[in-house]
């Protein structure tokens, strides 16, 4: 069964498409990562799912039913981000006691251990909270909710290094014990290429990559060398991304799509080849200085004046 159905899918903000044509699905009991630059479209999406925002034209649907304004997609779905707003009479305890009357899947004892595990206390205000604190709160809501479609939108955010870690761990031993839909959106995409089965990424609001992890991983190369030497190997072929760095220097990233024989010549050719990690190829993918060269550029120009 698919947990997500997008057709054609379109937001418009003040003239401006945040979602253009979006077409994608996810079946259900997966972990997908929703990336792509700032104002990609990947909150307005989200939202979308929730029922929190309409769509203004397309098919939209979450475990079948039309997530705007429905009972049982609220009651099935949760979304977290670092805007939520809680009570500020209610103390944090008192806050998890209430998502166990809310949520038809809680799971309070999990909640309590989180919550002692992270060091917090149970008269604390959510409003009292510093943003990594309150972001790993939110977490704690998300997980214990267990609901079969669980929105993060960039949950990390002011979280330290070791706490997003044990974020990752925690999400994934849960929805391993526990599987569900699990959708977020992330920046850390390097952090998270071991928990994430699927990449949806999204560029200008359309879907520009749709993918499994292991296949996303395989998908492209880095070749380096002399631009003389590199051209023959570039013309013809799907290239990603490409670089000058020096005057007689390049670097470019490629689908992966070179046979043996061909890799033979390149190292003939004294062409380097390098893997491209996931979050370099979706940084290249959508990237928005196409032929404007690197930021070094602007301080080289710079100097030059």
């Amino acid at each position: 069964m698919k947990a997500i159905k997008c057709e054609a899918l379109t937001k418009t903000y003040y003239r401006k498409k945040a979602l253009n044509d979006l077409t994608f699905s996810v079946e259900e009991n997966k972990i997908v990562g929703l990336v792509g630059r700032n104002g990609a479209g990947k909150t307005t999406l989200m939202k979308i799912l929730s029922g929190f925002s309409k769509a203004k034209t397309g098919v939209v649907e979450v475990y079948g039913r039309r997530p705007f304004n429905n009972l049982f997609v609220s009651a099935n779905t949760i979304y977290i981000d670092d805007q939520m707003n809680f009570p500020t009479t209610l103390m944090l305890n008192e806050i998890l006691e209430e998502g166990r009357r809310f949520y038809h899947n809680w799971d309070h004892d999990l909640a309590l251990r989180l919550f002692e595990y992270f060091g917090f206390h149970r008269k604390q205000h959510h409003n009292e909270l510093s943003k990594g604190k309150e972001s790993t709160f939110n977490m704690i809501v998300g997980l214990a909710s267990r609901s079969p479609l669980t929105i993060f939108d960039e949950p990390t955010t002011g979280m330290d290094a070791a706490v997003r870690k044990d974020f990752y761990r925690a999400l994934l031993k849960d929805y391993l014990a526990h599987p569900r839909t699990i959708l977020l959106s992330t920046h850390h995409l390097e952090e998270m290429e071991d928990v994430l089965e699927e990449v949806v990424l999204l560029h200008e609001g359309s879907l520009h990559l749709h993918m499994s992890m292991d296949d996303l991983k395989e998908y492209s190369v880095g070749l380096s060398g002399k631009i003389s030497e590199m051209e023959p190997f570039l013309q013809g072929r799907d290239v990603l991304y490409k670089q000058n760095r020096a005057v007689d220097d390049c670097y470019a990233v490629i689908r992966n799509d070179l046979t043996g024989g061909e890799y033979r010549q390149m190292q003939q050719a004294g062409i380097i080849t390098s893997p491209v990690s996931a979050s370099d190829l979706c940084v290249y993918m959508t990237s928005e200085t196409s032929g404007k060269g690197s930021v070094d550029d602007v301080f080289e120009r710079s100097a030059d004046r």
